[in-house]
């Protein structure tokens, strides 16, 4: 069994690298941001109190983050692995994350984090928001917050499994193609 974090700031690439993940090693998306939005359209309770804070461009409180995603990936007793994108975001949630997984006798295998310059981001945000419909994703201001929210309360969670020898980083700059590789590459050394 493979279980990846997938890991990087705000326009990266994780959404569209995790499809590619997941097709070539048989495993479950787990995307605490696809989680929300289809909370927040449904309109539920978990989808108000989430839509509050990631309008602001703000990270949704670990507890209501942890027991949405257990309940996700319990939905799926016979995966082959999880590709977990867009968490964890915080140390308590990769500790919660690694009890969690414990629990079911496995482990994550291997945290890959895209690495892309901040100019880069901003740029691929404010092109995802013409195509997407995601409104987070043209507001200047707000892209400015949740990379800042991403280097002060996020990327720490770098040196949590670097402690564990399994951080690879990953040049987040190339075509879809390029990453996809040196991703593929990664998990084939190290993942399994």
């Amino acid at each position: 069994m493979i279980n990846i974090v997938l890991f990087g700031p705000p326009g990266a690439g994780k959404g569209t690298q995790a499809e590619r993940l997941v097709e070539r090693y048989n495993l479950v998306h787990l995307s605490t941001g696809d989680v929300f939005r289809r909370n927040i359209k449904g309109g539920t309770e978990l989808g108000s109190l989430a839509k509050k804070y990631m309008d602001g461009g703000n990270l949704v409180p670990d507890e209501v983050t942890i027991k949405m995603l257990e309940s996700e990936a319990n939905q799926h007793p016979d995966a082959n692995g999880f590709i977990f994108d867009g968490f964890p975001r915080t140390q308590p949630q990769a500790k919660a994350l690694d009890t969690f997984l414990e629990s079911k006798n496995q482990s994550i295998s291997l945290m890959l984090s895209l690495n892309v310059e901040d100019n880069e981001l901003k740029n691929r945000l404010m092109k995802r928001a013409e195509t997407s419909g995601r409104t987070d994703d043209a507001d200047p201001e707000i892209i400015a917050n949740r990379i800042d929210v991403y280097k002060r309360d996020t990327a720490p969670v770098a040196d949590y499994y670097s402690a564990q020898n399994k951080l690879v980083e990953i040049n987040g700059i190339g075509s879809i193609n390029e990453i996809s590789q040196r991703l593929f590459d990664a998990v084939d050394k190290n993942g399994k």
